[in-house]
């Protein structure tokens, strides 16, 4: 087709005839045109001009390129619909709103109600240029995957000097190979991980459930001289010891007032240290008889209570009601032998200085205090956290104390010489230090609300030896004593085992059938039980054992 201007009409016309060439409007033909069109000559000077232009663009284009003309002509066409469109349903929404208006019984004025049908009308009209835009668009990103497939077929066995075309077209191609291999490697990252999951569930096995409390707990132990006992620490304000291998309740001690945040027991004696938010810190002596063993067995393999939701949460009649054989049983015991009083707000944490002749408590009055266990009197006060302390933990063959505080710093405190107490602060994490452990050797292992767990050389503590990045945060941290195996628990319900240089181990099996339903509060190694030697508690107000059987898992490794 190509666009004429024919004397016979005196206007701009497209001749679909002969293909004639064009020709310009005589001077009698604009005073005809005026006469039968009412166009005045400069319009028509106007449409010359414009059928020119016509004539230019209406010629087929001879082009080495046939796909880029065509993608021009199909975006001129969708272009002229969306316009067509565009109009014609302005007209029909014209048309509407007065429909609209006459039909519909309103208090509203029609003014108002004009201008509404108005303004919606332009949103309409707007979401729909933006689909049309987006139709589009989507079009000629086929079209640019479609040229940029074959281009990355072709490069292979291409010429190496196509220029700027080709670097580009392999720039492309490096691109879409990089992000296949982002997602093989996840795909197969998927894959081991679930292979890790099935072997770490053959390694990794759930013994026994000690549930009792009334609230979730905090802490727990292992005594560290005979008989082998795990004690609890409560917000229930109240503390239990608990036969390892049975799993029932031996002990419950209730001489606190406000929960019980900490245990710990004496290197060599049967004493417990607790400290609690009623602002001491009690040493009370227990005697126990340990109930005959029944053979151990696995508790992944046993049915177990009615499922629970992943991700949901549990209400208070699926939770333990702290009714049964355990805590009715148990003997108490209510009266302390030492109280140690001078913190004016919680105690978080309290533990034993090597020998156990003195403790050391953590407050949230940002002290930490060091007693005499025979007299219960002050020795030291440790100052100089900005925040609420979080957590406390000695040496331990040394006279050394970690503290560590929301002021995401810990610090040590050098007791070896009586003369000089020195103090060493450490800004390693970003956030609040939940715990800082001494490691039977020379480190420290810190864990902090920053989702990192780093360790440190005593040696030299400039920076960590590794750092350890989990997806939850980090809550009270433990180091097994022959294997140096870090025992991490976290907020997500997740217990997961690392090694000194960072390298993860194994995740604890947890499902909606077993493991820890809530927050995961703490875990505590206990190497010399004969079946459960990883223990962990938390906010579902039971403590589990587990056996790990930590040379196969570093075997794997």
């Amino acid at each position: 087709m190509r666009g004429t201007v024919t004397p016979e009409r005196s206007c701009v016309s497209v001749r679909c005839q002969q293909g004639l060439p064009s020709t310009i409007a005589t001077e009698e033909d604009e005073r005809k045109a005026s006469q039968y069109f009412w166009i005045t000559p400069r319009k028509l000077h106007l449409a010359n001009y414009w059928c020119v232009w016509l004539r230019v663009f209406a010629m087929p284009v001879e082009s080495g390129s046939s796909a880029a003309s065509r993608q021009a002509k199909q975006k001129r066409k969708s272009h002229s619909l969306s316009i067509r469109r565009t109009n014609s349903t302005e007209q029909d929404r014209g048309g509407l709103q007065r429909d609209l208006m006459e039909s519909q019984d309103s208090k509203l004025p029609v003014s108002l109600r004009s201008n509404l049908l108005d303004l919606f009308g332009q949103i309409e009209r707007e979401f729909e240029n933006l689909h049309i835009e987006n139709l589009e668009l989507r079009r000629e990103i086929e079209t640019l995957n479609d040229r940029l497939a074959a281009e990355g077929q072709t490069l292979e066995g291409g010429d190496l000097a196509k220029g700027a075309l080709k670097t580009k077209a392999s720039h492309s191609t490096s691109q879409l190979s990089q992000k296949l291999r982002t997602t093989y490697k996840a795909s197969t990252s998927k894959i081991v991980s679930s292979f890790k999951t099935t072997t770490s569930r053959a390694v990794c096995q759930l013994l026994k459930e000690y549930a009792g409390h009334r609230d979730g707990i905090w802490d727990l132990s292992v005594s560290r001289t005979g008989p082998l006992v795990l004690g609890t620490a409560s917000a229930d304000h109240s503390a239990m010891l608990w036969s390892i291998e049975t799993g029932k309740c031996l002990l419950k001690y209730v001489g606190h007032q406000g929960s019980v945040n900490s245990i710990k027991f004496h290197p060599t004696e049967q004493m417990a240290l607790t400290a609690s938010g009623d602002q001491t810190a009690h040493i009370w002596r227990y005697m126990v008889q340990l109930p005959t063993p029944t053979p151990a067995t696995d508790l992944t393999q046993q049915q177990q209570p009615p499922p629970y939701e992943e991700d949901g949460e549990l209400s208070d009649r699926e939770e333990p009601d702290g009714e049964g054989e355990g805590p009715s049983e148990c003997p108490c015991v209510r009266v302390a032998a030492t109280t140690l009083r001078s913190h004016q707000g919680v105690v978080i944490a309290a533990d034993w200085l090597v020998g156990g002749r003195q403790v050391v408590t953590a407050s949230w009055d940002r002290a930490a205090n060091l007693y005499d266990v025979e007299t219960s009197e002050l020795v030291h006060s440790l100052t100089g956290h900005d925040q609420e302390l979080t957590h406390c933990c000695t040496h331990p063959s040394q006279r050394l104390v970690v503290t560590s505080s929301r002021d995401t710093t810990f610090r040590l405190w050098d007791f070896r010489d009586p003369a000089i107490h020195s103090v060493n602060v450490f800004q390693g994490h970003t956030d609040t230090v939940t715990s800082a452990v001494f490691t039977a050797g020379d480190n420290v292992v810190s864990g902090s609300d920053d989702r990192t767990v780093k360790v440190w050389d005593l040696k030299n503590m400039r920076s960590p030896i590794a750092t350890i990045r989990t997806d939850s945060a980090v809550n009270r941290i433990s180091v097994s004593v022959n294997q140096r195996v870090i025992a991490l628990p976290h907020d997500n319900r997740q217990v997961r085992l690392f090694d000194m240089s960072g390298v993860r181990l194994a995740r604890l099996p947890r499902s909606n059938r077993q493991g820890h339903r809530r927050m995961v509060c703490c875990t505590t190694w206990g190497e010399d039980s004969a079946s459960c030697n990883l223990f962990s508690c938390g906010f579902d107000r039971q403590a589990i054992g587990w056996n790990i059987n930590i040379p196969a898992l570093l075997q794997e490794k």
